[in-house]
């Protein structure tokens, strides 16, 4: 860590200061408006008094701290989710690396405009790589668009969680090389919610990346719902964006076609689906979310299947959520922080 025990232990003691001298607040309060900032940068002495300093000139209470730096590295990870009660008063959660700081705050006093030009003139002097500040409540939704194969069960889980309210995202089209015929469900979901379905089929000479990447103009991210189609350097290169994919295996093992089918003739005793971001090479990606389930000699393949399917939808749902909350960063390039 760069910074000592004798620091924090001043800083925590002015948090604790600061606790009892604001209104309490419950951060299920139905009047809070959540936001987040995330802060990654290199790792040196002053980042987290430079950050309560901050916070404190605003009249903030901060409730509790925690910081991530990795063993032998300098860098330094920080995330913190903010919950806004109107009229006056703001609730905030900050989470440092795995760890976070929650205070609240007068809006009056500091303005979202004044918080943002704060934040970024902390990340100019110790140049932060990333400094992101969003307000889900406030902020347009992430645009994403979906793509499928033949398979249903993670689409049509997303496209239900999206109904549901439970995944912060607008979905512009779903895009599949396989054709669904007019009277199934995902089809007439579609239909009824106004989300345009295109049927792009694709073959070894063909795989029709220059017209996804027409459909998905806008987009902030792709989501691949067990989309077959392996996308190329050139497409990765000219979306520019993340795209995250759902793998029906426990990666690094059972890379590529049939895992649940690898993995039943391994004998393994565990099962499992990854969530990954998209890279030019097959099912390589940093992962950001892994789900597994205890499996034995009495399950046949059919039941790894289904065990498989099941993992797969929760996998999915978790990664978009944790995305869209900036949860995921990226760590040592193969490799993410997820808070």
């Amino acid at each position: 860590m760069a910074f000592r025990r004798s620091a924090l232990s001043n800083f925590l003691q002015t948090t604790r200061a600061f606790r009892y001298s604001t209104i309490p607040l419950s951060p299920n309060s139905p009047s809070l408006i959540h936001g987040i900032h995330v802060f990654h940068c290199p790792d040196e002495v002053g980042i987290v008094a430079k950050l309560s300093e901050c916070i404190a000139q605003h009249g903030a209470n901060i409730h509790y701290v925690d910081v991530f730096v990795p063993e032998k590295k300098q860098v330094f990870y920080y995330r913190r989710s903010v919950f806004l009660s109107p009229p006056n008063w703001t609730l905030v959660k900050i989470e440092i690396g795995s760890q976070s700081i929650e205070f609240v705050f007068d809006p009056v006093r500091w303005p979202h405009d004044v918080m943002l030009n704060d934040f970024m003139n902390i990340g100019k002097l110790f140049n932060a790589k990333r400094s992101v500040v969003r307000v889900p409540d406030l902020d347009p939704k992430y645009k994403i668009a979906l793509l499928a194969s033949k398979q249903d069960h993670c689409l049509v889980d997303v496209l239900h969680d999206w109904q549901d309210g439970r995944l912060p995202v607008d979905i512009s089209c779903v895009i599949s090389n396989h054709d669904r015929a007019p009277n199934t469900h995902v089809i007439n979901f579609l239909k009824r919610h106004g989300i345009p379905y295109y049927y792009l089929p694709t073959d070894q000479g063909n795989k029709r990346e220059r017209e996804i990447l027409d459909l998905v103009k806008g987009t902030d991210f792709l989501v691949l719902a067990r989309y077959m189609q392996m996308l190329s350097a050139g497409f990765l290169e000219s979306y520019g964006k993340d795209i995250i994919n759902i793998h029906h295996g426990l990666l690094p093992s059972f890379k590529g076609s049939n895992p649940a089918k690898q993995a039943y003739s391994a004998g393994v005793k565990l099962i499992g689906a990854t969530t990954h971001f998209v890279t030019p090479e097959l099912d390589a990606g940093p992962i950001i979310e892994q789900m597994v389930e205890r499996v034995s000699h009495k399950d046949s393949l059919q039941s790894f299947v289904q065990k498989s399917q099941s993992l797969e939808k929760q996998c999915l749902r978790r990664a978009i959520q944790s995305y869209c909350e900036l949860r995921v960063l990226p760590y040592e390039g193969k490799k993410t922080v997820v808070f």
